[in-house]
């Protein structure tokens, strides 16, 4: 299994082994672009893997605040509460940079920026560039990719 990422097309495909698409999905990579720098808000390039998964068991929509579910599940009314929080949702697929300089130790570590493949509220957008680093999924679609992948997949982040 590999998933690559293209930040051009706000697209995830999932690969198999031979390399063959087995699906796609719309995602939402950040606003201001790709870059590895620590505090830059942009999403990493370059090889990484699945270092955790995060929330198996979990109800659709649940939240989660530093990796942990907060015990709240999001809703709509929830969101008008507190608008400024940028939701995690469902799941997180943790990524680590491959690396070494690149995105993978010092300023530049992925894992250490927190970097995530996660879930989003229906109501954000998705295949447009929107997030602040992490790469967003409808909730369905991570909820499907988290089942298919194992610890330790590959993740291309391409430009």
């Amino acid at each position: 299994m590999k998933i690559n990422v293209h930040i051009s097309t706000q697209q995830l495909e999932l690969l198999d082994d031979a390399g063959r698409v087995l699906c796609h999905y719309a995602v939402s990579t950040a606003l201001r672009g790709a870059g590895e720098v620590s505090g830059s808000y942009c999403t990493p390039r370059g090889r990484h893997i699945i270092r955790a998964k995060i929330g198996a068991g979990c109800a659709e929509n649940t939240v989660f605040a530093r990796r942990r579910p907060t015990g709240e599940i999001y809703t709509p009314q929830l969101g008008a509460k507190f608008p400024e929080r940028d939701w995690i949702l469902t799941r997180i697929l943790w990524l680590s940079g491959c690396e070494v300089g690149y995105n993978r130790l010092g300023k530049c570590d992925t894992m250490r920026r927190y970097i995530y493949i996660h879930g989003t509220p229906d109501t954000e957008p998705v295949g447009v560039a929107g997030s602040h680093g992490c790469i967003r999924m409808r909730n369905a679609d991570l909820l499907s990719l988290f089942e298919a992948v194992p610890v330790g997949t590959a993740v291309e982040i391409i430009e």
